[in-house]
C-alpha cells in the first residue's frame, strides 16, 4: 500500500500552497473531551444538550471580545447548574471547574483522521497553519499535548491576535504570516459560518468540515456556492488536488477523473 509520504504531488496543487485548519471539532475531538468533563461534574453526560447551548451562549461573548476566557469558563458553569436550580458560590464554581477541566483535558485525542491528512499535506510541500478562535496559552498547550508542537508553521490565536473568526482580519492576518495571497490559501474547519463563510469572504478558499453528514444527508445549513464541503479529513487531499484548482485552472479534470485519486484514497 502507497503510503501518504510516497504519494506524487500533481501540479494542480501548486495553486494552493499553504491549508489553515481549526483546532477544535477539525483536528481534535473537542466534543468528546467536553462531554468527558461533564461527566467528571455530573456522572455521565445525559445533560450535554444544556450543556452545549449554555456552552454556545457563552463562548460567544468570549469570541465578540466581552469576557476572557477564565471568567467565561466559571460563568458558563455557574449558568449551568443554575438551569438546575443550584447555586453556586464563587469557591464551588472554582472548584467543580478545575475537575471538569482536569477531566477534559485528560480526554484531549485528535480524530484518526487528523494525523494522516496533515502527514499527507506535509509530504505535498503545503505551508500548514492554523486559525483558531482560542486563549494563546491554553490552545497551545492543548496543540502539543496531542503531539502537534511541531507541526504547524504558523499559530494564529484569537486571545493573542486580537480579533475572532469570522473577521477576515484574522484570516488576512494568517496569509500574511504565511507570506501568500489569500487565494492561494485553503482553511478548513468544522463552522460553516465563523471557518468556512469566513475564509470565503476574506477571498480564501473556504472549506467545512461537516462531520456530522457523514452519510451525505441534507442538513439546515446548506453552504453556497464556492465554499467546498467534506465530511473527514480523508476527503481533503483530493479536494485540494481535483476540486479547488479546477476552479481556477482550464481545462482541469472532472472530480471521477482526477489523477491521482485512488493514491490519495489509499494513502489514507
Amino acid at each position: 500500500m502507497t503510503s501518504a509520504l510516497e504519494v506524487s504531488t500533481p501540479d494542480e496543487l501548486e495553486q494552493i500552497k499553504a491549508v489553515c485548519l481549526d483546532i477544535d471539532d477539525t483536528l481534535l475531538d473537542n466534543e468528546r473531551s467536553s462531554r468527558r468533563g461533564l461527566a467528571a461534574l455530573t456522572g455521565n453526560d445525559a445533560s450535554w444538550p444544556v450543556w452545549r447551548r449554555t456552552t454556545e451562549e457563552h463562548y460567544a461573548r468570549f469570541v465578540a471580545g466581552e469576557t476572557d476566557f477564565d471568567t467565561m469558563c466559571r460563568e458558563r458553569l455557574r449558568a449551568f447548574f443554575a438551569a438546575f436550580g443550584e447555586r453556586l458560590s464563587e469557591a464551588e464554581v472554582v472548584a467543580r471547574e478545575q475537575v471538569r477541566m482536569s477531566a477534559m483535558q485528560r480526554a484531549w485525542k485528535l480524530f484518526d483522521d487528523a494525523a494522516p491528512c496533515l502527514e499527507w499535506l506535509r509530504a505535498s510541500g503545503l505551508r500548514v497553519a492554523v486559525i483558531s478562535n482560542a486563549p494563546g496559552p491554553y490552545q497551545r498547550k492543548k496543540i502539543a499535548s496531542v503531539g502537534l508542537a511541531d507541526v504547524f508553521d504558523e499559530l494564529v490565536l484569537s486571545g493573542e491576535f486580537g480579533v475572532a473568526k469570522p473577521d477576515r482580519r484574522i484570516f488576512a492576518a494568517a496569509c500574511s504570516a504565511l507570506g501568500l495571497r489569500p487565494e492561494e490559501v485553503a482553511h478548513v474547519g468544522d463552522r460553516l459560518d465563523q471557518d468556512a463563510l469566513g475564509a470565503t469572504h476574506a477571498g480564501m478558499h473556504g472549506v467545512w468540515l461537516n462531520r456530522r453528514d457523514t452519510a451525505r444527508r441534507s442538513v439546515a445549513e446548506t453552504p453556497p456556492e464556492g465554499v467546498s464541503t467534506i465530511t473527514g479529513l480523508d476527503e481533503l487531499p483530493e479536494l485540494l488536488v481535483c476540486d479547488l484548482p479546477a476552479a481556477s485552472l482550464r481545462g482541469a479534470s472532472p472530480r471521477g477523473a482526477c489523477p491521482g485519486s485512488e493514491l490519495l484514497r489509499s494513502a489514507g
